[in-house]
Order: structure tokens, then sequence, then C-alpha cells
């Protein structure tokens, strides 16, 4: 059986380290990963077996079973339609004290499940729905990441509150290139980041294959039509799990660091976006990256790829 994406990606690391010069340091500026992450998987590899480069499972050893008796079950249903209202934990209370035994409030909530008795059924079976197209999402975890700019752009939303006044910064990074950009809103809403999308996909070339986003309202309608149109894929990011938009989150922290504590926190959207658009020339085309090896992410590209997908003058959009 083969290697997972994930395994077959670590064990590039190992190979790109073995034939330049086996500095670590240098491997992970190359591939864009912490130190950190480099020992902990350099002390579990091993040559004669690389399933050792795949991600343990974090599922708890010991999972409680879902064993109710039948006895059980009808006490408990009783006492919901007495109690329409009550929730679970009210229930197995109540279960303890009329019957002598406990019952935890999760086997009272399986057995209101399987029996559909619910005070709101139809809003009971939206939630319901709701969750299953959830579960229906294409998480990025399920992406296989290529080495190339534009294939996957990396989508966050950053709030700030300025004098009791609420603004949205819509942020995107290019995963391999590290090329990004921003722009301020005064709404938190799905045609906001349609706009965004617009506008980043004009910025890029229109070399967008791939978008990640968290779970947001904002990157939902108007946002998922928008993809739709331009070919772009979704993919999202895992509850949860903030790692899995690392390099988002890094770049908001840079945006807040070395612009917005910078004195340039101003709350007319027309002169903030003014001057981001000034500091994301120097972002983009100036500003060494580290993951980059000290180039600027148009130097990489244009290093790498020999395009230049980005000009000056496009971010004025």
């Amino acid at each position: 059986m083969g290697l997972s994406a994930r395994a077959k990606a670590r064990l590039e690391w190992f190979v790109w380290h073995d034939n330049n010069g086996q500095e670590a340091a240098l491997t992970c500026r190359h591939f864009g990963i912490p130190k950190k992450t480099w020992y902990k998987w350099a002390k579990r590899f091993d040559p004669m077996n690389l399933r050792l480069l795949e991600d343990r499972p974090r599922a708890p050893k010991n999972r409680r079973l879902r064993e109710i008796t039948h006895l059980q079950k009808s006490r408990v249903l009783e006492l919901r339609r007495t109690y329409l209202r009550y929730g679970k934990e009210k229930i197995a209370r109540i279960y303890a004290d009329r019957y002598g035994e406990t019952i935890s409030a999760w086997k009272v909530q399986k057995a209101i499940e399987s029996s559909g008795l619910y005070y709101h059924p139809k809003k009971n079976a939206r939630t319901q729905a709701k969750r299953r197209r959830a579960q229906q999402k294409k998480r990025i975890a399920e992406l296989r990441l290529k080495k190339r700019s534009g294939f996957l752009f990396r989508i966050d939303t950053v709030v700030r509150y300025w004098h009791g006044t609420k603004r949205y910064i819509v942020t995107a990074v290019d995963s391999v290139s590290r090329l990004a950009f921003a722009h301020m809103y005064t709404s938190h809403s799905s045609r906001a980041a349609a706009d965004f999308l617009s506008r980043l996909h004009e910025l890029s070339g229109g070399r967008i294959e791939n978008v990640q986003t968290d779970n947001g309202s904002e990157f939902h309608l108007d946002f998922d039509r928008r993809l739709k149109e331009l070919g772009i894929n979704h993919y999202w990011s895992r509850a949860r799990t903030p790692k899995d938009n690392a390099p988002a989150e890094r770049f908001n922290r840079t945006l807040s660091e070395e612009f917005i504590q910078m004195g340039n926190m101003v709350i007319d959207p027309v002169e903030f976006n003014r001057r981001l658009t000034e500091w994301l020339i120097e972002y983009n085309f100036r500003r060494p990256h580290q993951a980059l090896g000290y180039m600027s992410p148009i130097n990489f590209i244009y290093k790498h790829e020999n395009l230049l997908p980005m000009y000056p003058s496009s971010t004025t959009a």
C-alpha cells in the first residue's frame, strides 16, 4: 500500500535534505516548515520503514459504547414525552431520582435522537441537514499541495475594533510564493468576500486554482457563487484546527505588527486601503522573506516560474 500525500511530502524533506548538504535550517527554509516540525519527524524517520511518516491516529483508544437497554430507552422516552422542553441533563437527573439508577446524558441524547422526540422537529431537521452539509465540505487535508504559485491561496478575515467601530480586513496569501493581498470592508458579508475574491483574481492574473477558508459565514453564498463562476475549487479548514491555515495566520500577524500597529489603523476604508496598497507593494516586491531564502514574493515567482503576475498599478484596484 502506498504512502499518503502528507507522508510523501515529508519524505521529500529528507530526500532534499540528503541531496543538499544535510543542513536542517536550509531544509526548513526551502520547504517553509518550522524547525520544531523538522526535528519531530527527523526523530521518527526510518528509511527502512517509511510508514512512520504517516500521521498517527488521534482518536481516543477507549471509546464509549452505545449501550442502552430496551427498558432504559422506554423509560427515557416516557420522561421525554412528559417533559418535552427539558434537556438531556435534566432528564438524566429525573431518571436517577425516579428509578434509583444513574444514566448518562449521552444515552438520553441517543434515545431522543433515535425516536425523533423534539419540541421543534422541523427546526431540528434543518439543523441536522446543516450538519450533514458541513460534513460534505472538501477539507484542506484532502488536497495534495503542489509547489507552484497560484495553486492554493489561503484566505482569512481579521476583525478590528477602533474607537467603537468594527472593521473587517480580508486577507489572502499564496501557499508557495507568499504573495499576499488584503482589503478592508465595513461589513462581514459574503458579498464583501466575493468582491475580495474578484480583486484577488484580477491581481493574480487569474492564476488561482484553489482557495482555502475557515467555516465563516462570509465564505458562503455570494462568495461560493463567485468561486464557481471563476472555476476555483473551495477547500475548508477543519473545525478547531488552526494549524490548517497557519500561513494565513502568520500573514495576519505580520500585517498587524508591520502595518496596523505602525500607526495605520484608520476607520475610513478608502484611506486605510490606500495606505494598505503601499504597504502591500513593499511586502510583495521588496520585503525579504525568510521562508523564500530572503527573496521577495515577486522575485521568487520570477526566478522559479519566469512569470510576473502582479504589478504595482494592479494593487490600487
